[in-house]
């Protein structure tokens, strides 16, 4: 589903040197360059519902026109091949046209020179073919151009030499542009009119036209008024100046496609993406987007790298082993200090105590129905009575402590604690020898756990482990550092092969390889091997006949 599309014109126009020259004028352009450049920016947004798909695709047009202008040189000079030599502007021969004419020579042709001219004689007042008045002789022809492929204009220029004795006489030129049989332009100008004393004269003119031009018809024409001495012209030349305009157009186009994952989570396409940035250089060149595939630096493995990589793994584990077990000193003698206990104090947090080592209600029928164990059970407590608590004020108790016992051994132990009368506080330090006496009795208690404890010490050993040697270690982990998709490289092939090798202490494997030579088997084909036991085979194989045939009889 297309959701938007943008389409974004831009207009550039600049040109090194900028040509001027519309599409109908006449005449000659303005040389030059001139570059156009329009850019079309085109905005598709898809969703295809995982994933939307923006497409950016500039068009960038470039248009280079060059003007020149292309001179046809003089058309009327017969080497250029335009005309023949009857026809040339050099007036040795009549053209032919309308009313009478000479070509005279010498003196006759005054100031052109002594060669040959062309001289007007008529006197006539009439219309000429290119439809001129006044016009008493004509001289003209058509001229075929079709070659310079005149497609954009241009102008016609001119240059004749007159000489007019009478200033009653008169003198034109008219040159019309053709395109097949429509006419392009059509120019006329008169050189002198009657009245003016002109005498020798070198005219110059032009003609613009716009378009095609592909021929060109050249009259020369005018009257002469006394009949005495006409007018003379020699040294006609027409030269063409056209536009040449060449137009370059070049297209750029450039497609982006940006792709908006809307499922991040899909492993696949992420993998792709990730294994082409991955393996792939990115190069943006000149707006072109290039993967250029990594090529991966060959490791140079051998058999002293990989025993050196091994050294190193070792190395690794040893400076980062962790330390040995701490020895912790025996624990020091209690001594016993004497406290000062409020009873009520005391009472509360056993009170508090033995609430909170209660299991649920629910779960106290339960607990009661399971007998614990017979070696678990405490001996039973001794009986003593207790006054009832008076108020008095808290008396030191002392608490007696023996060594500790061994560690990793619970081993538990209550302290009585003893409530007497004020009265009785003298009673109790005259007393403490003979407690300390009494003192080794309970140490008898703690002989199940040394019975324990040499059962354990007769249990039958497990059999331990065999230990893996730091050598191995370090290979193994080498082994394990080849990546997955590279363990069929032959460079980890042979990190095996060689990690296989160290382990095995073959290091001379590598050393004692030989080429074989392989053998010129036409000598065992050429010899002959003696059958020894072929005549024995013979002579059953007879014996076997010979019966087979008999037994027929």
């Amino acid at each position: 589903m297309i959701l938007r599309i943008l389409v974004l014109w831009l207009c550039l126009c600049y040109s090194s040197s900028k040509a001027s020259c519309l599409v109908d004028e006449a005449g000659l352009c303005t040389p030059g360059v001139t570059v156009t450049e329009e850019t079309q920016v085109d905005i598709t947004e898809q969703d295809l519902g995982t994933e939307i798909v923006t497409t950016t695709t500039t068009t960038v047009t470039t248009t280079t026109e060059t003007i020149t202008n292309q001179n046809s040189d003089n058309i009327l000079n017969g080497s250029n091949g335009y005309v023949t030599s009857g026809n040339e502007g050099d007036m040795d021969i009549d053209w032919g046209g309308q009313g009478p004419a000479s070509m005279p020579t010498g003196n006759a042709c005054y100031g052109l020179g002594s060669d040959k001219c062309a001289q007007i004689t008529g006197s006539g007042n009439s219309t000429s073919t290119m439809g001129v008045d006044g016009m008493g002789t004509t001289f003209i022809q058509t001229v075929d151009i079709s070659d310079l492929n005149i497609q954009k204009g241009g102008e016609v220029r001119y240059s004749i030499e007159v000489d007019k004795q009478d200033a009653q006489d008169r003198i034109y030129m008219h040159i019309t542009g053709l395109n097949g049989s429509s006419q392009v332009f059509s120019g006329t100008d008169i050189l002198s009119e009657t009245g003016v004393a002109s005498g020798y004269q070198s005219y110059n003119g032009t003609f613009d036209f716009a378009g095609v031009l592909n021929r060109l018809t050249i009259e020369v024409g005018g009257r002469d008024i006394n009949l005495a001495v006409g007018p003379v012209f020699d040294d006609v030349s027409v030269d063409v100046f056209y536009n040449v305009i060449n137009t370059v157009i070049t297209q750029h186009i450039t497609t982006l496609e940006e792709i908006y994952y809307l499922n991040l989570f899909d492993t696949v396409e992420l993998e792709f993406v990730e294994e082409v940035f991955e393996f792939n250089d990115i190069i943006v060149e000149d707006g072109f987007v290039d993967f250029v595939p990594i090529e991966p630096e060959m490791e140079e493995i051998s058999y002293e790298t990989v025993e050196l990589e091994i050294q190193f793994e070792m190395d690794f584990d040893m400076d980062f082993a962790p330390p040995p077990p701490m020895e912790f000193a025996p624990m020091p003698e209690l001594v016993a200090v004497e406290i000062p206990v409020n009873v009520e104090t005391v009472t509360l947090e056993i009170e508090m105590e033995m609430e909170l080592d209660l299991p649920p209600p629910e779960m106290i029928a339960s607990v009661e129905e399971i007998p614990p164990p017979m070696e678990d059970m405490p001996p039973p407590p001794e009986m003593e009575e207790t006054p009832p608590p008076m108020e008095s004020e808290p008396e030191p108790i002392e608490i007696e402590t023996e060594e500790a016992p061994p560690p990793m051994e619970e081993t538990k132990q209550e302290v009585p604690v003893e409530e007497t009368e004020p009265e009785a506080a003298e009673e109790e330090t005259n007393e403490k020898p003979q407690e300390e006496s009494q003192e080794p009795e309970p140490e008898e208690q703690p002989e199940p756990q040394k019975e324990k404890d040499q059962e354990e010490e007769q249990e039958p050993e497990k059999p331990s482990k065999p230990k893996v040697s730091e050598k191995e270690k370090a290979a193994t982990k080498i082994v394990k550092k080849i990546d997955d998709k590279a363990r069929y490289d032959d460079a980890a092939q042979m990190k095996t092969l060689i990690v296989m090798q160290i382990l095995g202490n073959t290091k001379t494997f590598f050393d004692t390889q030989s080429i074989i030579v392989d053998t010129n088997v036409n000598e065992y084909l050429n010899k002959t091997i003696e059958d020894e036991y072929g005549i024995l085979f013979n002579m059953a194989q007879d014996d076997m006949m010979t019966e087979m045939i008999n037994g027929q009889y």
